[in-house]
This record gives C-alpha cells, structure tokens and sequence, in this order.
C-alpha cells in the first residue's frame, strides 16, 4: 500500500483550486448541481434526485477509495472556499496503472477555464504519484468542451462506442480519448 492510500485523500492545489478529498457533509452543497439535468447532460440522462442518494454515492466513492479503485475530490474555489465541482480518477487499477477521468462542474464555473488549469495537476498526480501508465477521458458524443479539453493535453481519441447509453428517449454514443505515460512525458519534455 502506498503512502497516498495509508491515510486520507490527497490534496492537490493549482493556482486558484484545491482539490480535497470528499466528505459525506459535503452533499448539501454539491446536490443543486449534481441534480441538475442540464449540468448533468453529458454525465447521466438520472441524475441524482435525493440528498441522500448523492450522501450514499459519496459513501461508495469513499469506500471505492479505501479499496484503491478511485481517488474522489470536490473542486473548491480557493477565494471563496465554496464547492464548484466534483472531480475523480475511477476504474483506478493500479496493477494494470490505469484510471479514467470524471468531473462534474456547476454550471457558471464551465467555459471560464477551471478544468484547464486543474487538468495538469490532476495528470502530473497520476502519472508521476500514482505511476499509471494510461488515462482515459470517457465522454458522451456531442461533448465539444470536454473533447477540446483532451485534444489540447494530448489524448488520443481511439474510437467510438455505439449506443452505449441510453436516456429514457435516446441511446448516446461514448468517445474514449486515451494519454499513454510516454505521451505525457514527452509533452512535458517539449515544454
């Protein structure tokens, strides 16, 4: 077990941004937006609908921790301390170093550059922390914003898959992007 698994989740800071563990307290203030179904369009077609759905979500998240298979973090503003997103490395395999992306920002924090910054912290962490050879960025079809955010840190999109969900109307389309350990090293090398 290593020391980053031994105790609490780690933390990780960017210029404006600390990323800190999450807590089950912290469902009061993330449920506005995690409940929102235009926040949520290009996560879930259910968002959750209850507090205490998101306090029990939380629970497994943290006991996902515990077995090392993801790391949750909430997004907090450093200047006003307030939650703006919930961030996680899941599907964490640390035999096979691997882990795929998933945020979840509030809706007047997306497109004023948040996941930009925190993303070359959250990619040094993995890579140079955690040594995961491989991070995938999972996103629906039609998910511009995040589809240029992996273009310009150097993903890979590998492929589509078809109709992988379904919103109660309509099946969506999954694009996996891919950052292999030699790719991320040798885009910091160019820096």
């Amino acid at each position: 077990m290593s020391n980053w698994q031994a105790g609490k989740i780690p933390r990780l800071e960017t210029g404006r941004y600390i990323l800190r563990g999450i807590k089950e307290e912290d469902a009061k203030e993330l449920f506005p937006f995690m409940s929102d179904r235009k926040t949520m369009r290009f996560i879930t077609p259910h968002p959750v609908d209850t507090e205490e759905k998101l306090q029990c979500d939380i629970k497994a998240s943290l006991h996902n921790y515990a077995d090392s298979k993801e790391i949750p973090w909430v997004i907090t503003h450093k200047e006003t301390n307030e939650i703006i997103g919930m961030f996680r490395l899941h599907k964490l395999h640390l035999w096979h170093k691997k882990a795929e992306l998933g945020a979840i920002i509030r809706e007047e924090y997306q497109r004023s550059g948040v996941m930009t910054e925190i993303m070359g912290e959250v990619l040094r962490f993995g890579f140079e922390e955690l040594q995961l050879n491989r991070i995938v960025g999972d996103i629906f079809e039609g998910n511009h914003g995040s589809a240029r955010l992996l273009n310009k840190f150097g993903f890979t999109k590998e492929g589509q898959l078809r109709q992988t969900d379904f919103d109660g109307e309509n099946f969506h389309d999954t694009i996996v992007y891919s950052l292999l350990r030699q790719e991320y090293e040798k885009l910091c090398n160019q820096k």
